[in-house]
């Protein structure tokens, strides 16, 4: 017992409100990530593991284009690029070889390791705010949520556009249903690889603005990635599930992923604010988006059973009034 009382004390509330303005800063940076994760899982309906290497491809480039003297905003669209070409090879593997997703992710995944390395020279580069100029970085978290909303806000906006038009419309066809989607004429190939390259674009730009904001760019900087990236959207479905139920519309989709990501950084501030192992941090993830992955199933399964119960109630109740 006095062990208990022990560790509750020493919790202070404020340390946990000092650090939710970082917690909120990492949170849209990953938000944007998880955009890109949307157009494949959501979108496209397509398990795209690319990300955890296009993640860092992104903060690779934009360090190394740094440290050589490059302008900020053109290492930020280089990386962005980059993110492009990965995507471009991942709908290539698959469309052409015909590589299942899972695998062709996967390849591509395994071979932007190296080429990160290649990019990098070594593991680890630092991009510190004091000797670079830098779109957003946590010396002032202030400005660094302001920009991250900012940049949201233009993606979403870009996104809401681009997903309204013939092209866009042809993706999330191909998404819902290939095989009607061929019958009607669409490239479902182009369509697939089109998204991809969108997909893993919007993820290198996230990871270039981490690396920036961190400081650093790492080679294993974007190992886990795609399960964060799934936990902001999973997140942002259940909420908007709870909030707007089936009136729910495109654009207020894009926003909830964003929130996610929000969210899911402040599950893990909490969950460090509650001094668990740090090892264990990929663990928490797992359980955290394991549960927000179930809810929707268990949720549809509950009113399945209740509307199953209510049919066999009124033909039990109508079989009784024949009878009488």
């Amino acid at each position: 017992m006095d062990v208990i009382i022990s560790y509750f004390s020493s919790l202070n509330p404020m340390n946990l409100l000092s650090q939710l303005p970082g917690n909120v800063a990492q949170g849209i940076i990953w938000g944007i990530m998880a955009l890109g994760v949307f157009i494949t899982f959501k979108l496209l309906n397509f398990a795209d593991l690319t990300v955890d290497g296009s993640f860092a491809t992104g903060g690779a480039v934009t360090a190394i284009l740094l440290i050589n003297g490059v302008p900020v905003w053109i290492a930020v669209i280089a990386a962005l690029v980059a993110g492009i070409l990965a995507g471009l090879i991942t709908g290539l593997l698959h469309t052409l070889l015909g590589i299942p997703d899972i695998l062709s992710g996967i390849l591509t995944q395994i071979a932007l390791y190296s080429i990160n390395l290649n990019i990098m020279g070594k593991s680890n580069l630092p991009i510190s705010y004091r000797n670079y100029t830098l779109v957003i970085s946590a010396s002032n978290i202030n400005m660094a949520i302001l920009v991250g909303l900012i940049i949201s806000a233009i993606i979403i906006t870009l996104m809401y556009w681009y997903f309204g038009t013939e092209q866009g419309s042809t993706i999330r066809s191909t998404g819902s249903n290939p095989s009607m989607s061929k019958a009607q004429g669409i490239n479902i190939n182009v369509a697939k690889v089109i998204a991809l390259a969108l997909s893993n674009g919007l993820v290198a730009l996230a990871g270039s603005f981490s690396a920036q904001y961190q400081g650093f760019s790492d080679v294993n900087m974007g190992r886990g990635a795609i399960v964060i990236g799934l936990a902001a959207v999973i997140i942002g479905e259940v909420i908007g599930e709870a909030l707007f139920r089936k009136r729910i519309n495109f654009v207020i989709r894009l926003i909830l992923v964003v929130v996610g990501g929000i969210l899911y950084y402040i599950a893990m501030g909490i969950v460090l604010w509650l001094k668990m192992p740090t090892d264990d941090t990929k663990l928490f993830t797992a359980v955290i988006v394991a549960i927000f992955l179930a809810v929707p199933y268990l949720k549809g399964k509950s009113k399945n059973s209740f509307k199953k119960l209510a049919k066999e109630n009124l033909k039990n109740r109508m079989g009784g009034g024949k009878n009488a």
